[in-house]
This record gives structure tokens, sequence and C-alpha cells, in this order.
């Protein structure tokens, strides 16, 4: 993507502040994966007032759980997770400082609202490519809760990852423009040509 926004991690604020829904961007540096068991044990830690394996701050949560690696490769197709699964857990994530999600479809109003009270970014990555992600993944080691398989949280250092911005910091949302503009360029069907005349 020629057009694509270089980033790197951890994200600061004034990133997050440029970034707008629609958005390419390509990100580079390290990102962490979890999904919801890694979630719940996240939350559950951090209610205990336990140290967590991860620092949060400023950091990118992968929603995903990669495969095994074949022969001579670094991890696994790694595709998205649907986001909405993880929609009861994010809005802490937030709170605890994580600052940028990748993920697959929307999410509910609570994540969106909690995206612009803590001044973070919900990324996609497409969905059904996670064989080509991969190849933006330059190492994977499992750090935390390695019990889980492929919900293990692992770091990931990821050079030129592609995604989307869908949910800015201002409250933008990019799938609900999306239907804005769908519904705005809908013509209805003249009543006789809906008759075949």
């Amino acid at each position: 993507m020629n057009d694509s926004i270089a980033i790197t991690t951890p994200l600061t604020d004034d990133v997050i502040g440029r970034l707008k829904p629609g958005d390419h961007v390509s990100i580079s540096g390290v990102i962490y994966t979890a999904r919801d068991a890694a979630h719940k044990r996240l939350i559950e830690m951090a209610d205990r007032g336990e140290a967590l394996p991860l620092e949060l701050r400023g950091q990118i949560v992968y929603y995903v759980g990669p495969t095994p690696p074949r022969p001579g490769m670094v991890i696994g197709s790694a595709g998205p997770t649907t986001a909405m699964r993880l929609d009861p857990y994010t809005p802490r994530m937030l709170e605890l400082g994580l600052k940028g999600i990748i993920g697959k479809g929307g999410r509910g109003p609570a994540v969106r609202q909690a995206i612009v009270a803590h001044h973070a970014v919900y990324f996609i990555a497409v969905g059904g490519t996670g064989a080509l992600l991969n190849r933006h993944i330059k190492k994977a080691e499992v750090i935390a809760f390695e019990d889980l398989g492929t919900e293990a949280i692992r770091r990931l250092e990821v050079e030129g990852f592609p995604a989307i911005v869908v949910n800015d910091c201002r409250g933008g949302d990019l799938l609900e423009e999306g239907r804005r503009q769908y519904r705005t360029s809908a013509r209805p069907v003249p009543a006789g040509q809906a008759a075949g005349g």
C-alpha cells in the first residue's frame, strides 16, 4: 500500500490523534496477541492488583490465535478474530493503558465510547488473509499463559503489518460511515420497474 501511514509501537497520543477512519497504516515494532481467555485472565490479575505479564501502556493487541508454524516459518496462519467477541473485556483493557486493537468487524457502543474516553484506536486486519499477514511477522514468542495453546499471549515483532483504521479517538467510525453513505446513495426503485414494467 503506497499510500499507507507508517506507524511504530508503542503508540503515542500524537500518532493516535492524527489517525482517522479509512486510513491505511503499516505497523512496525512489537504487538501482542490475545483472545478471550487471555483477556479474562489479564483483567482478573489486574483486579487482584497483580503485576501483568506485559506492559499494556501504549501497546497494540491483535485478536488472533495463530496456527502452529510450518518448518522454517516464524508463525502459522495469523488471521484476525471477530472483535465483538472481545467487547466485554475491551473497556477495562483500555483503562489499563492499551492504546490500539486489531481485529475483524465492528465494535459495540460501549467499546466505541471507551476508545474515545481513553484516546485509543481500533484497526481491522483483512479477514481471510492470515497466510499473507504472517509474512509481516518477523518473530513470535509466547510470553504468558502457555497452557492456553493457540490463545497464549505472544509477543510479535512486525514489519509493515497492514491494517485500516475503523474507530478513531474522536468517535469516527468507518463502518457506520459506510452504512450512512449506502443509505444516502440507495435510490428507491420506481413502482413500474419493480413490477417488471
